[in-house]
This record gives C-alpha cells, sequence and structure tokens, in this order.
C-alpha cells in the first residue's frame, strides 16, 4: 500500500522530470534572455528562493556564495547537474519560501524567478525574504504579474484552470505591491509582455 506522503513524493518527482521539457519553448522564447540581464545584479552571499531545476545557475557573475532551494528534492537533484561557474560554492537545500531555514540579515541578495506566482502565501513567503536578508539588502526578481486593463480580468479568469494544470501558479497576483507591502522599496522595474512580465530590484528597508 502506497502512503499519501509517498504519493506526494513520486508526484513532485514526476513534476521535476517534466518540468524542463515543458518549459523550454518559453526559455528559449521568453525567459532565458531576461535570466541573463537580471541575474547578475545578484552580489556577494546569495539566496536563490524556488530554484526550481537551475535556469538561473550559469548566470551567476557577482556571487561570492550561493544557497539554492526548492521545496521539492527531484528539482534540487536536476538543479546540482547544471552547469553553473566553476569558481561558485552552492549548497542545495529543501526548503519552502514559507519557512526559510536560516539566520536573520543572513543574505546580500535574495533571487526569485517565477515562484512568488506559485507559494502558497506570498506575504509570508516576503516576509520571510525580508528576515534573512540584511538591512539594505536586495531582492532580484523575474515574476509575471496581473497586468492592467482587460489581460488582467483575462487573467482573473484562467488562474483557477492554471493552478491545476501549473501547480498552484497564479496568473493574477499583484506581486509589484506585495514586495512594496512586506518592507521593500523597489529601485528598477521593467515590464514586458503586454505587462505580464516583471524584472524587478527591490531594497530592504530598515
Amino acid at each position: 500500500m502506497t502512503s499519501s506522503s509517498e504519493h506526494i513524493d513520486w508526484a513532485m518527482g514526476k513534476f521535476a522530470d517534466n518540468y524542463d521539457a515543458c518549459m523550454r519553448p518559453l526559455e528559449r522564447r521568453f525567459f532565458e534572455a531576461r535570466r541573463r540581464q537580471l541575474i547578475p545584479r545578484a552580489e556577494g552571499v546569495v539566496l536563490e528562493v524556488g530554484g526550481g531545476t537551475g535556469a538561473n545557475l550559469p548566470f551567476y557573475q557577482s556571487a561570492t556564495s550561493l544557497t539554492f532551494t526548492d521545496p521539492d528534492p527531484a528539482m534540487l537533484w536536476i538543479a546540482a547537474t547544471k552547469p553553473r561557474p566553476a569558481t561558485l560554492a552552492v549548497d542545495f537545500v529543501s526548503a519552502k519560501a514559507e519557512a526559510l531555514p536560516f539566520p536573520n540579515a543572513h543574505f546580500d541578495t535574495v533571487v526569485t524567478t517565477l515562484v512568488l506566482c506559485s507559494v502558497q502565501d506570498p506575504a509570508l513567503a516576503l516576509a520571510e525574504i525580508r528576515r534573512v536578508l540584511r538591512p539594505g539588502g536586495r531582492l532580484v526578481a523575474l515574476e509575471h504579474v496581473r497586468p492592467g486593463g482587460l489581460l488582467g480580468y483575462l487573467a482573473d479568469a484562467l488562474t483557477p484552470l492554471q493552478q491545476r494544470l501549473a501547480a498552484g501558479c497564479c496568473l493574477n497576483r499583484q506581486t509589484r505591491q506585495s514586495i512594496q507591502a512586506a518592507g521593500f522599496s523597489i529601485n528598477y522595474e521593467r515590464l514586458s509582455l503586454l505587462d505580464i512580465l516583471a524584472e524587478l530590484e527591490a531594497i530592504r528597508q530598515p
């Protein structure tokens, strides 16, 4: 008999196995170029939250060390096989965004890419990110967000289906506003793809 935890582990593993193949067309068309521009902004002691299968790893240039987290051990196993700078020390840790097992004010930069759309509690995840960042530390984020106008209403309508198809991903999260409400000031923002994709850099306020 298979336990519920064994079933969850199997499902997570299957999702990880298929993730790169499903994402490859979107990576080539939309995400890779944006990662290439954004990830080098991560400097010093860096934490990546919800790093998935490691799509950002090749683009770290200014990190002195990287702690790479994901709640799915299968994702971490795949990420550990991905290319990354030879001089970059990486520690792979299984952790949820809402419960980061790190000390207060420990990191210089936190990175999220396509994460805040799918965490169960964005406010708690951002509170944890703020907690582990030093004062003045930076959040570097590539996230899809709710666009304005009619597209926003379409995102609202499609979100229940998207959540079922894509591991809880929401199309209509107001991520920029959530980041500001969590105690950050946004000092860089670039919207693209009909204002659906947001590249953000935010500073942790005291």
